[in-house]
């Protein structure tokens, strides 16, 4: 045993030494399955038959070895040999294959087991090693690296003592089989993965935006401001920008008998021409987008000059035919354009916004027209 103990003890020595006065303790630590003895100054071996209760159970033996031990059945007949002598036999054993190993990544068999069956003459027979593992030259259980030379997953393969790991790349999860990989439809996780397309990819996604709009960030859509990139408006015409397009409206709206007294202003300057007509029409106009939230306050009239002792009321006289609109009067001088039903675009609603202004003890009645032009863009952003 000696002998044997020279060329198998595998142990490692570690001490740490702490450096305060000279004085302190020296701790020795040892690999496991080895304790150290401060009289012989090394790890010694610890017998786990001695010191395990039930260390092997179903009747078998217990046999120590160098940081473990074996549990084998009662009949069992093992070899223990240097090398340079007759083996001595020890204990008697059953069929080599049926010898379990202790787990770990590296089994080491410190014996050799043979059969005494007939026609085998006591030639040693290998140990089997469990499922992961295999043998060598030294009698060692070592681990099959199973991701070399040829992985058997589809994209990265892991090895693990015994077994091995597959895992796929982003965007990817593995089949049923555990080995192989196929594409994760991320525009099928969720209706938000995008504002308005997603376009599944090959391990990605990627966000798609309407005409009209441009990409910001990942998933959001921006509108477009097609008059500062570059319309096609003529010379006479006002490019006006809207949530998802652009038109061209004229840059002189008026027509007979007004004429155009400044950007947007119309006026009419004959007072028996213009009999039962508004003195003045201002053109305005604004988008919003569609299905807009209701009710929703979208606009304010309000009067340019205010006289003392005049009465100001305020009406929608054309365009909201369908009762999409109401006026709510602010002040004597302003109203606000509340929307009461959501709009769906692409549409465009043209509004006659009327204030009169009056004074009964002057016998005084006077209106202004404002013509709003509301331009309702086909999406929600």
């Amino acid at each position: 045993m000696k002998m044997l103990h020279s060329f198998l003890l595998l142990w490692v020595l570690m001490v740490t030494v702490s450096a305060q006065q000279g004085d302190e303790p020296i701790t020795y630590l040892c690999t496991e399955g080895y304790e150290f003895s401060l009289e012989e100054q090394e790890c010694k071996d610890i017998n786990e038959c001695d010191t395990l209760p039930d260390a092997c159970k179903g009747g078998m033996s217990c046999i120590n070895h160098y940081g473990g031990y074996f549990c084998l059945p009662q009949n069992a007949q093992i070899f223990i040999s240097n090398g340079d002598q007759e083996p001595t036999t020890t204990t008697r054993a059953p069929p080599p294959h049926l010898i379990p190993l202790p787990a770990g990544p590296n089994h080491r068999s410190n014996y050799q087991i043979t059969s005494n069956q007939a026609g085998n003459q006591g030639r040693p027979i290998s140990v089997q090693c469990p499922v992961g593992f295999t043998g060598d030259e030294y009698n060692f259980c070592r681990d099959v690296n199973e991701c070399v030379p040829s992985s058997p997953c589809q994209h990265q393969c892991y090895n693990l003592p015994g077994s091995f790991l597959c895992q796929c790349d982003q965007g990817y999860e593995l089949t049923a089989d555990q080995l192989n990989c196929h594409d994760v439809d991320e525009c099928q996780l969720s209706s938000y993965m995008c504002q308005w397309q997603c376009v599944n990819q090959p391990g990605s996604y990627s966000c798609m935006c309407p005409e009209g709009y441009q990409l910001q960030g990942t998933r959001m859509c921006q509108d477009i401001n097609e008059c500062e990139t570059g319309s096609n408006c003529p010379e006479d015409q006002m490019c006006w920008n809207y949530f998802g397009g652009y038109r061209c409206y004229p840059r002189n709206p008026c027509q007979v008998p007004y004429i155009q007294t400044s950007e947007g202003r119309c006026s009419c300057q004959s007072l028996s021409t213009c009999r039962g007509l508004p003195p003045s029409i201002v053109y305005k106009y604004m988008s919003i987008t569609s299905e807009r939230s209701v009710p929703a306050d979208i606009f304010r009239i309000q009067a340019t000059s205010v006289f003392p002792n005049m009465h100001n009321t305020f009406r929608i006289k054309a365009g909201n035919e369908d009762g999409q609109f109401f006026l709510r009067r602010s002040s004597n001088v302003s109203a606000m354009l509340v929307m009461a039903r959501p709009l769906i675009g692409p549409r465009e609603h043209v509004l006659d916004l009327e204030m009169v202004t009056q004074n009964s003890a002057l016998s005084y009645r006077s209106s202004s027209l404002l013509r709003l032009t509301i331009v309702v863009g086909p999406y929600t952003f």
